[in-house]
């Protein structure tokens, strides 16, 4: 597959699936430097399983990732640890550690991946917290905040080690309309002002449309990627009718005359 230059992640052939079920195969796309890619698809079309291989966190069972120029599927000891870290995610609901504070939180991944002094880690996890809009907030517990700063606090530990891609998996999943579009917002101005690459799994329309600059649909009958574009071109003049029903969230036409 001939990739852009500007290709931070470029996927060639990946197969997924588990023993000998397979749920996607011989998927090609790439995310470009610096932009908000989104995964899309139906239920079960296995969008945060793709996400799950893009971190290596599951082992595809052909094809490659490349991120940042390295293979995770094949990276190991040392080379897969730096690769790693090059790299933030953002679980669905946060995955705070709810005995420690924000701070704490935000702070363990240089724990775990730095040999910095206390304060310089301290400081570090203070500006993460300031750039989310929780600088107040640093010695409060999870459970003491909402959930639209909880999913904030979570993005600010995934910036903890300044990564080149953030990976965020349903950022808006189980907030109501006017926290989302904060947290659209945010992440929108964190792409732009830290020139950073940010690929999502989400579902929500009005985020896709919002802040995605490009986005992949996955199909899980064909097992492939059914488009590749701009949300709002493939909404209004894409060729295939589940892609069009999809992004105006309309039923097909089969459902329709079953009504």
């Amino acid at each position: 597959m001939d990739a852009p230059e500007d290709a931070v992640i470029r996927v060639e052939g990946l197969t997924m699936g588990f023993d000998d079920f397979v749920l996607m195969r011989d998927l090609d796309f790439v995310v470009r430097r610096g932009e908000i890619f989104a995964i899309l698809g139906g239920s079960g079309s296995g969008k945060s399983t793709l996400l799950k291989h893009m971190i290596g966190l599951y082992t595809p069972l052909a094809g490659q990732i490349r991120v940042a120029g390295v293979d995770i599927t094949q990276a190991e000891g040392a080379a897969r640890e730096a690769m790693l870290q090059r790299v933030g995610v953002m679980y669905q609901m946060g995955a705070l550690f709810g005995s420690m504070t924000l701070l704490e939180n935000v702070r363990l991944p240089l724990e775990v991946h730095t040999q910095l002094p206390r304060e310089a880690m301290d400081a570090i996890a203070r500006a993460r917290l300031q750039l989310v809009g929780l600088g107040a907030f640093a010695d409060f517990l999870p459970a003491q905040i909402s959930g639209g700063m909880q999913k904030r606090a979570a993005i600010a530990r995934a910036m903890a080690l300044d990564p080149e891609v953030l990976f965020l998996d349903e950022p808006s999943a189980g907030l109501d309309p006017i926290t989302s579009a904060g947290l659209d917002r945010l992440i929108r101005r964190l792409a732009r002002s830290l020139d950073m690459t940010i690929v999502m799994v989400t579902h929500e329309l009005n985020s896709i449309f919002a802040i995605a600059d490009r986005v992949i649909m996955l199909d899980k009958e064909s097992q492939s990627i059914v488009a590749d574009g701009d949300p709002v071109a493939l909404r209004e003049h894409s060729q295939h009718p589940w892609v069009r029903h999809f992004l105006q969230a309309q039923p097909e036409q089969s459902d329709e005359g079953a009504a």
